[in-house]
């Protein structure tokens, strides 16, 4: 006897309808604006970007008017030339380059043995350990963990009250220069950890292998094989490091409890504190103009890493 025929499942008739409905609503002699559609929301924020850039600009010629607070009506360079000689923002400028260069220093050398031992650990329980401390701040926040160090590193901080108990004095170590570096370093760490992971899983566990069967010790090893190879993780994970470095706000502000101010508390304070939005947007586009001319260099000396489009040579 002849089995009865299987009905046509509903769902597959709901996806007929669709795709129905689709092809009424999107004609294929459309298909080729696809791509264009698909890059709409991206160009969207672009646009909106250099619309925000042009206003700042706009801005940044012109200077505030102490008597009224209000923006003189003419275009001036009077903001630049107050940003290039006066000695407070020659100062901040340099303490937020330095302060970026020395985080991303660092962090690199933090960040690679972690993601070296992460990606060629036999252990999977290390492993998951180790992916759980490294997103594991990613749910706790900058601020919050900017305070945990106030509490940790304070006066009466838990630091302190060990030192004490062995006989030391209490030691200053908030509200200084080492302290935002030192807070820099840590909130980076996770971002150029999960840049470099990939560039290391990239890299063939047998070449070290190949490497230590002809004689190569461990050293020479890393050396010749792995860091060359790892370059392109190394690369990109440094441009992420110094640019959110070099823009950070929260860092200076709570660990240098304003004394240690980057550009971008330099900013604040000319927007929300002394109401020049003339000056501030100054500072804005310059900032914008050192992180670029920064990121131009290490594209041209070293490439794009990974964070290029293409594929990366070796």
């Amino acid at each position: 006897m002849r089995a009865a025929r299987t009905a046509y499942p509903l769902t597959w008739r709901v996806m007929d309808a669709l795709e129905a409905a689709a092809a009424t609503l999107w004609p294929a002699r459309l298909d080729r604006a696809l791509p264009w559609l698909m890059l709409a929301p991206a160009l969207l924020l672009v646009g909106l970007l250099v619309l925000g850039l042009i206003q700042i600009g706009d801005t940044s010629l012109r200077t505030l008017d102490t008597t009224t607070f209000l923006l003189s009506e003419h275009y001036t360079l009077a903001n630049y030339r107050r940003a290039v000689t006066e000695s407070l923002f020659a100062t901040v400028a340099t303490r937020s380059l330095a302060g970026s260069l020395i985080v991303t220093v660092v962090t690199l050398v933090f960040a690679f043995p972690y993601a070296y031992v992460m990606v060629r650990t036999p252990s999977a329980l290390l492993r998951k350990l180790l992916l759980i401390a490294l997103f594991l701040p990613f749910f706790i926040g900058q601020v919050v963990r900017a305070y945990g160090w106030l509490i940790i590193l304070g006066n009466q901080g838990m630091v302190n009250e060990a030192l004490g108990l062995v006989g030391v004095a209490p030691i200053r170590l908030l509200y200084n220069y080492p302290a935002v570096l030192f807070g820099l370093v840590q909130y980076m760490l996770p971002f150029a950890v999960l840049m470099l992971a990939p560039a290391l899983t990239a890299i063939s566990e047998e070449l070290e292998l190949a490497a230590g069967s002809l004689g190569a010790g461990w050293v020479r090893t890393f050396l010749y094989i792995v860091l060359p190879l790892a370059r392109p993780g190394l690369i990109g994970a440094g441009i992420v490091v110094l640019t959110l470095s070099l823009t950070d706000f929260a860092m200076p502000a709570i660990l240098g409890g304003g004394s240690q101010d980057f550009i971008a508390n330099a900013i604040y304070d000319q927007f929300f504190r002394t109401s020049d939005q003339g000056l501030g947007s100054t500072l804005a586009l310059l900032l914008v103009a050192i992180g670029s001319l920064l990121v131009g260099v290490v594209f041209t000396l070293f490439g794009a890493g990974t964070l290029a489009m293409g594929r990366t040579r070796r």
